[in-house]
């Protein structure tokens, strides 16, 4: 009793025979998904026009649905058309059938190239695929006759007149069915594919009989069948000669012989035929059932005869090209991650027991004087002595560089090399023609891609290294190459020689890093070459020791007499001897050190001492400005010039600027450490303008800071009365404290701003602890710099539209990631994989040129026929030929079947086919070989299923190939009256 008393018992569930399935469910999403889609009720648009199906434009759309846990795709693929009003009036009745059936009948697009497959089986413009998801599939029967069963309810409850399918078995097996409906009618999408192909289905008149058997039509004289014809003939062995690449010799390249390919010039062109296969489609467009014959027997269909002809081309997959495989086996060296000493052994800069024995020997070595200028150099002399420290480590043999291609490299990089005379080398002559190149187009590559200019030391060392990286021993003959180079360096800066190849000035921030620090290097080489020259002209430095200790008083009045010669160098480089300036030592004895600083002590006690100092450092005057407070002439001082920069010490610098924080000492002593030009312009001012102020170095500095106007004295007249601007008067600023700190002191006589011993040597320790990949990242812009320049040179060559627009797109893409100082490896990726895409169209158009003989047509019209037919083939799926067979593009291509009818071995016999195609081939008298595929298109309008039915249209199509065989159907038949 009690369990009977407890209330959870009467407890019962209730099933709602009322709520919707999964079934239902899914049913009502289709539904949805068509209404929000608005294919709803009748669409009337134009007929499409002849081959829209290729040149139109293609949309799809898709949505999600499930049916219960099994997931779907619905995809609605349409061709966008325009449609106008009074197509849409007219066509509108109650006669007018669905879209997608007058598409059935539509001769304007049969066999379009390229297009999704069931518009090229029924020649539909629009409709919808509901397919499985990614890794399922329907097999079962039963499934999938629930699915048709769901399209149906869908179909017939929205009013959509756009045909829907259904993909089912297995996804390669691309088998669908479907349905469309509309008033009173209803198209039934069937398809069959198999394997093994029956013998009454490899010919017209067996299609025929199961084409009317499937229409069943009641009719005893059926309306005739207009049929669409097309054979595909493929040609796979092209002969040698048809593809002039010659690749280069890697026998004599390895073994060490210059000139089997120059230096600085990339190679370019595919290593084998870019294109693998020609395809010949033969089509009979409108042929009528009985004209033609064609059975087991005897076939009338001679390609020869057919009245359209059209050509695509199968391109290889992925063809080996030479200037993408250049690039991107330099591109590989970015992932090593061992060491030049590493690669090459013992240290170039390690000394032996003997050598490193005598410490004070090497000590005076440093404190000599420069060494002394040699007459003449050659390659072999053209290197440090480290060179032959080297090659007592490392035998010749052993070398990854023989010394032939050693000293080709070498001269090809250093061509002053062999000028050098004397004391000085040479300028190079490219380095003027690289400040020419501003207004170039290859000044704005290099700026894009921020590589170097391209006759620059650092593009062609870019070039030899990718060069011996490929053919001359990898990643350790890169190594050694980069040894020489930077001995090389050091052997310049120890002599005084500048680096050729590079522009004059300041490191171009344009260019990659490598290339800025060469010309950091260069520039600290001129300074040196300055400096050292004004020693050599000043007497000063050519009398005795004793010299040394003269006062800076007694200094300055041969200096005064010989004003002009520093005002025309603006000779701030010239030597100094005051104890903040680095100079080289001339006596071991401490006593001269001490004179010196003793001297340059009196020189600052004297200046003081004198109210009314001598001006000194005087390049020019200015203008008419005169000084405020004397009335004397505004002279502009010889200054220094500021250091010059690289984009590594220049973030360097922000970096330690940004650690002073927001503080006010932070950042007042951020202003200091960025005032130390301005500081020393102010000395040189005070120093060439005795009596000057602040007014007078600010008008000359910087004129907007000044601020004249016009005003009247107490006489009428009109006189300019000027101030400083409103931020020179800010209390503590800068320009105030730098111009009370400021003593007058020429240029000459200034601790330098730029020091470049110190970074002459950081140059060249940065380079000597470079490995070969960091060295690889740094010349990676200029290796892909050469590859476009390359590209651009063999477009032009060729004149192909489409590759002139993929060159742009590379540089574009390639700017972007360039910018960045260390960019993505997929993105570098990314480009190689573009310039080699370029490079493969690129050879597609010269093996196509040779394959059609376009060099050797006399004709010019018909050489220009040739050619547009050509630039076609490569941009265009299908190209028709003009003439068909009789066309001169069709007797080349003719004669190419026939040349390899004659050289190959005889054809093989198709498999799964009877011999009877042959048979027929040879009673046709054509020199084709049996066709690689068969389509042929079936068409008819009959009343189905009974004769007083409406009349509908009827389509089948065949494709009949060596793998496989596939009939596809659309029935229409009559749901009012049958």
């Amino acid at each position: 009793m009690a369990a009977d008393s407890d209330p959870e018992s009467e407890v019962f569930e209730i099933t709602d025979f009322t709520t919707a399935s999964e079934w239902e469910r899914f049913i009502s999403k289709v539904e949805e998904v068509l209404t929000e889609w608005k294919l709803i009720g009748e669409t009337s648009n134009k007929p499409p026009e002849k081959g829209e199906y290729t040149s139109g434009v293609w949309e799809e759309k898709g949505e999600e649905v499930l049916f219960a846990d099994f997931r779907f795709s619905i995809r609605h693929h349409y061709l966008v058309q325009k449609s106008s009003e009074k197509e849409e009036k007219e066509d509108t009745g109650e006669d007018s059938i669905p879209v997608c059936m007058q598409d059935l009948l539509c001769t304007n697009n049969d066999f379009p190239p390229v297009a999704h497959c069931l518009v090229r089986w029924y020649g539909l413009r629009e409709f919808v695929v509901i397919s499985p998801g990614a890794n399922d599939a329907v097999i079962s029967e039963s499934k999938c006759n629930l699915l048709l069963s769901s399209v149906s309810i869908a179909l017939g409850n929205t009013g959509c007149q756009v045909p829907l399918f259904v993909q089912v078995h297995q996804k390669w097996r691309k088998l669908y069915v479907g349905e469309c409906r509309g008033p009173g009618v209803r198209t039934d999408f069937e398809m069959v594919h198999l394997r093994k192909v029956p013998n009454q289905y490899t010919h017209l008149s067996g299609l025929l009989d199961i084409f009317k058997s499937k229409i069943g039509c009641p009719l005893t004289a059926l309306p005739p069948v207009n049929i669409a014809i097309r054979f595909t003939y493929v040609l796979q062995d092209w002969q040698q000669y048809f593809w002039p690449q010659q690749p280069p010799d890697i026998d004599a390249l390895i073994g060490g012989e210059v000139g089997g390919l120059e230096f600085g010039k990339l190679p370019f062109g595919a290593c084998e035929d870019p294109i693998s296969e020609l395809h010949l489609a033969t089509t009979w467009p409108c042929l009528t059932e009985g004209i033609i014959v064609d059975n087991d027997v005897y076939s009338d269909l001679d390609p020869l005869q057919a009245p359209q002809w059209s050509v695509r081309v199968r391109k290889a997959d992925n063809p080996q090209c030479m200037l993408g495989d250049f690039v991107s086996e330099f591109f590989r060296l970015c992932r090593r991650k061992e060491s030049t000493d590493e690669l090459l052994g013992k240290s170039a800069f390690e000394e032996n027991g003997k050598e490193g024995a005598d410490i004070s020997q090497a000590l005076s070595k440093l404190t000599e004087p420069a060494p002394v200028p040699i007459h003449k150099l050659s390659v072999t002399s053209m290197v440090h002595s480290a060179r032959k420290k080297i090659r007592k480590h490392r035998g010749a043999d052993e070398s990854p560089l023989n010394n032939d291609v050693l000293n080709a490299i070498l001269f090809f990089l250093f061509p002053d090399t062999k000028s050098l005379d004397g004391s000085e080398a040479k300028p190079s002559t490219s380095t003027g023609n690289i400040s020419s190149q501003s207004e170039s187009e290859d000044y704005n590559l290099y700026s894009q891609l921020k590589s170097a200019p391209s006759n620059s030391l650092t593009y062609k060392l870019a070039l030899c290294l990718c060069m011996v990286n490929f053919y001359h021993g990898g990643v350790k003959g890169v190594a050694h190459l980069w040894q020489e180079f930077v001995l090389e360096m050091r052997y310049r800066w120890e002599n005084n020689f500048l680096i050729p190849g590079l522009a004059n000035g300041s490191p171009d921030l344009k260019c990659c890093l490598l290339h800025q620090k060469l010309q950091m290097l260069n520039c600290c080489l001129e300074r040196k070459k300055a400096r050292d020259e004004g020693k050599k002209g000043n007497p000063l430095y050519s009398s005795s020791e004793s010299s040394v200790n003269k006062t800076a008083s007694d200094l300055l009045s041969p200096v005064e007499a010989d004003k002009s010669k520093y005002e025309v160098a603006k000779s701030w480089d010239s030597w100094s001897d005051s104890e903040e300036e680095f100079f080289e030592c001339h006596s071991d004895t401490e006593e001269l050190k001490e004179s010196g600083q003793e001297s340059a002590r009196k020189a600052k006690e004297e200046t003081k001492e004198n109210p009314s100092p001598k001006p000194e450092g005087r390049l020019h005057q200015s203008g008419n400005l005169m000084l405020l407070n004397s009335g004397e002439p505004l002279y502009i001082p010889v200054t220094q010039d500021p250091a010059p920069m690289t984009d590594d010490l220049l973030e360097e610098q922000s970096e330690v600027l940004a650690k002073l924080g927001t503080s006010a000492e932070g950042a007042h002593l951020r202003a200091r450490m960025q005032s130390a030009c301005l500081l020393s312009d102010m000395e040189s001012f005070k120093a060439a303008n005795p009596g000057c102020c602040l007014e007078d170095f600010v008008r000359w500095y910087s004129p907007r800071d000044y601020i004249e106007e016009e005003v009247m004295d107490d006489k009428g007249n009109k006189i300019f009365k000027g101030e400083l601007s409103a931020r020179m008067k800010i209390p503590n600023n800068m320009w105030v404290e730098a111009w009370e700190t400021a003593k007058p002191i020429p240029a000459r006589r200034q601790r330098r701003l730029f020091d470049d011993t110190k970074e002459a040597e950081k140059v060249l320790h940065y380079l000597a602890v470079q490995k070969p990949a960091d060295l690889t990242r740094h010349l990676l812009p200029c290796v892909i710099h050469a590859a476009l320049l390359k590209l651009k040179e063999e477009e032009a060559a060729e004149d192909i539209p489409s590759g002139r627009k993929a060159i742009k797109q590379i540089i574009s893409h390639s700017s972007k990631v360039l910018r960045f100082p260390s960019p993505d490896d997929k993105k570098l990726e990314d480009v190689i994989s573009q310039i080699s895409n370029v490079e493969a169209a690129i050879a597609r158009a010269r093996s196509l040129k040779a394959k059609f003989a376009i060099d050797r047509c006399e004709k010019s019209e018909e050489r220009e026929d040739l050619e547009k037919f050509v630039s076609c083939l490569l941009d265009q799926p299908e190209v028709p030929i003009i003439g068909a067979g009789r066309g001169a593009a069709g007797t080349i291509i003719h004669k190419m079947f026939v040349q390899r009818a004659l050289t190959l071995a005889p054809v093989e016999e198709e498999p799964k086919r009877s011999s009877s195609s042959d048979d027929r081939r040879q009673t046709s008298g054509t020199d084709f070989p049996s066709p690689a595929g068969r389509e042929l298109i079936l068409r008819t309008s009959v009343p189905r299923p009974a004769p007083y039915s409406k009349v509908l249209p009827q389509r089948m199509y065949s494709v009949l190939t060596k793998e496989d065989f596939r009939l596809t159907g659309a029935f229409s038949s009559d749901t009012s009256f049958f």
